[in-house]
């Protein structure tokens, strides 16, 4: 009868609240039966019942004179079972003829409902019970004048059996009809541009649920106890049974209706427990098909909206983490972000590529990006396995800090470990990519360097301008790095283990001299006196 190719939501065997409605992996020509069927099966089955409940009420527990009499005996076997039968035919053909001209643009999967489809096929469940309310009253104006011709005390009993009856039936298959088109009501309300309440509500599902289940049989009982104190031929025997069959019909009744309102309002409220255990779970992919039309729907809708929201948080903390450090970061959003710093102990890093200005001149721009991507990722992943921070890209060259804004036990010996883990993966790799590492430490200033309205995480201090003009030298220095010897100093006993000390001199811009540090595993050679800073 109808398409309902909805987006599919992951690890969700029950997109619409039930298996009885099919998964989205499901065909849409399956799907259309199954649909087709939830709803004939709902008219008919409501409608067999309701005929069945007018022969109970009407045969047996109503108090009046006899219905299996002779006289009654051609409307009893002919003109009643003729009726019920058109009729139960009548509404099955006058109503799916009404849903598949309503619903035909569900046949396409890719069609988006416009306002009037909308609103046509929200009205589907009412139109249903409009049209068997209509059977029913025709059932009522016809079938009491029969009776009531043949015996005036008919009247009210006939009237309140298929009164009774009707009420219940037209209840139930509005109940039904909702269950059955929540895939139907899941697309309208995601092409919906308002999200307001397209249904009876979870107050109005209650309160019929209420009128079925207890105020209809109550009434009906209290109407039969007016009957006897109006009557007093009503036998005993006879009003004990009125009372026991419609005091059963209140318990049984009211607790398959309560259970079924319920269950309509507890399925939204499930499928949101279920993505809220997914989202725990890190999954920001998850969200709940939104079928209900009542606040439960407002409910889904909810979820979803909330999702979004943190999935898109997470991507721009992502983001800002690749931009500025994931540990920078996580301190701002965490923390009153404010222009300043803070003194602190840290080691820096400078790493610079040899030969990045004849590289550029001599090859192109689109391969040079992609050497200096595959250097930065060496980089940084050296970096962050030492519980670094890559604090900036400067063209060819970067800038790494240990110890800030993270404190470390032991900066130096991070630092130090980060530059010959570097130092090897570049020599030893397949790339012809050398460059210079400088290391150095000290007290720095870590903070939010800038403008009110745009500044950035940084580290200034006689180390980090160390660490650059290290880098420099080591760029004309066979071991490609170089460290000061006070940096290896400070660090563990087990990393300076690996570091031999060497000459001092002037670096460039300093006035006091540096005493070098070199790796044990590379030959120390003396620059000559033209590689001097």
């Amino acid at each position: 009868m109808v398409d309902l190719n909805v987006a599919r939501v992951a690890q969700d065997p029950t997109p619409w609240g039930s298996r009885l409605l099919g998964t989205t992996a499901e065909q849409s020509g399956v799907r259309r039966i199954r649909i087709q069927l939830l709803l004939t099966s709902s008219i008919v089955v409501t409608n067999c019942f309701g005929i069945a409940m007018v022969v109970v009420l009407v045969g047996f527990v109503l108090p009046g004179p006899p219905l299996f009499t002779i006289e009654l005996l051609t409307l009893n076997f002919v003109v009643f079972p003729l009726y019920a039968a058109l009729a139960v035919v009548i509404g099955i053909v006058w109503g799916t003829r009404w849903c598949l001209r309503t619903l035909q643009w569900a046949i396409d999967p890719d069609r988006v409902p416009d306002e009037f489809e909308q609103a046509a096929t929200t009205a589907v469940p009412m139109h249903l019970v409009i049209v068997e309310a209509a059977l029913w009253l025709g059932c009522l104006v016809v079938m009491t004048p029969l009776y009531g011709h043949t015996d005036r005390e008919l009247i009210t009993k006939v009237m309140l059996g298929i009164g009774f009856s009707a009420i219940v039936v037209c209840a139930n298959s509005f109940l039904a009809a909702e269950f059955a088109l929540r895939p139907v009501t899941a697309r309208v309300l995601d092409a919906a541009v308002s999200r307001r309440h397209q249904g009876i509500g979870v107050f109005g599902r209650s309160v019929l649920a209420w009128i079925l289940g207890t105020g209809a049989p109550v009434t009906l009982s209290m109407t039969v106890a007016v009957l006897a104190l109006l009557e007093r031929s009503v036998t005993t025997t006879r009003l004990a049974t009125c009372v026991l069959t419609l005091g059963a019909a209140t318990l049984v009744f009211g607790m398959l209706l309560m259970t079924q309102a319920l269950s309509a309002a507890l399925a939204p409220i499930r499928g949101v427990r279920r993505a809220l255990h997914q989202v725990e779970d890190g999954d920001l992919e998850a969200q709940v098909t939104v079928y209900d039309g009542t606040e439960l729907g407002e409910l889904q809708n909810g979820f979803n909206r909330m999702v979004r929201q943190v999935r898109d948080r997470d991507r721009i903390q992502d983001l800002f983490g690749r931009h500025v450090g994931h540990d920078v970061a996580e301190a701002a959003i965490t923390q009153d972000s404010e222009l300043g710093g803070e003194e602190c102990l840290a080691a820096a890093l400078f790493v610079d590529i040899i030969g990045s200005t004849t590289m550029t001149a001599t090859r192109p721009a689109t391969e040079v990006v992609e050497i200096l991507n595959r250097f930065f990722d060496l980089v940084v992943d050296e970096v962050e396995q030492h519980g670094g921070l890559l604090n900036k890209f400067e063209g060819d060259a970067a800038l790494a800090i240990f110890g800030a804004p993270v404190p470390l036990r032991c900066a130096e010996s991070a630092a130090l470990a980060c530059a010959r883990s570097i130092q090897h993966r570049l020599s030893t790799s397949d790339s012809d990519i050398t460059a210079g590492i400088g290391v150095a430490a000290g007290r720095v200033v870590a903070g939010n360097i800038g403008a009110r309205r745009r500044y950035e995480f940084t580290v200034i201090g006689d180390a980090v301008n160390e660490a650059a003009r290290l880098c420099e030298l080591a760029k004309n220095d066979t071991s490609r790095l170089l460290a000061s010897a006070a940096t290896v100093t400070d660090a563990d006993a087990e990393e300076a283990a690996h570091w031999q000390l060497g000459e001092s001199v002037t670096l460039r811009g300093r006035i006091e001299p540096t005493v070098l540090a070199r790796p044990r595993t590379a030959r120390s050679l003396r620059p000559s006196s033209s590689q001097q800073p």
